[in-house]
């Protein structure tokens, strides 16, 4: 049986070691490279073909879902399977939505991890199952919530924006993902109809948030 050639894109060094080791028992399974970074995974396709990327969602300078499409638009052949850390349904559509082939939690047992990287190498596409919706309706006692119709997770970014806080640090504090952050704030400007963060932060001191 030919073997399974990977390669593992993320930026915690520690992790990536860790998989790359766990990897290298399995007879069926060489792992032939790894990046750092999206620019680094991008970079090793010039020279290397291989039959599967295990690739992080967020790294720094070219994210993840940056670089799945652009291997689905040039390497189309190459299986990827999404790294991460966030349980978030809108991500593991995203992934689905954008060519992946899999989504993967970095919590998964090794029983999993290597059951679903053979499923995928063999042509299958594996996805966590859809989760619970969390209630984020608006508060109707609040006039303000009731008004704009922002959830209760906006309108505790709106604190955070009045702050100063970035995006990831947002992320951060709130153990949220970048991309949900990034959401959330695409969401705030749509519902206050606003068109930059000049105008958020006027629209955040005009009601003394």
């Amino acid at each position: 049986m030919e073997k399974l050639s990977v390669i593992i894109a993320d930026d915690h060094t520690l992790f990536i070691n860790g998989l790359y080791m766990l990897l290298q028992g399995e007879p069926d399974i060489e792992v032939i490279s790894i990046a750092a970074n999206g620019k680094e995974m991008l970079h090793l396709l010039h020279t290397h073909t291989p039959n599967l990327v295990l690739l992080d969602i967020n790294m720094p300078g070219i994210n993840g879902f940056e670089v799945l499409k652009r291997i689905k638009d040039y390497y189309p052949k190459i299986k990827v399977i999404m790294l991460s850390t966030y349980n978030e349904e809108h991500l593991i559509e995203k992934a689905k939505i954008e060519g992946a082939d899999g989504y993967l939690f970095k919590n998964v047992e090794k029983a999993e991890l290597l059951q679903v990287m053979r499923a995928v190498g063999q042509g299958q596409r594996c996805f966590p199952g859809k989760q619970v919706a969390v209630n984020t309706m608006p508060n109707e006692a609040d006039p303000f919530l009731k008004q704009f119709q922002l959830t209760k997770r906006e309108t505790e970014l709106l604190q955070f924006i009045k702050q100063n806080f970035t995006n990831q640090q947002m992320a951060e504090h709130l153990h949220l993902s970048i991309y949900t952050v990034e959401t959330h704030r695409k969401n705030i400007m749509q519902k206050l109809n606003l068109k930059n963060p000049v105008e958020l932060t006027r629209f955040i001191m005009q009601y003394n948030l």
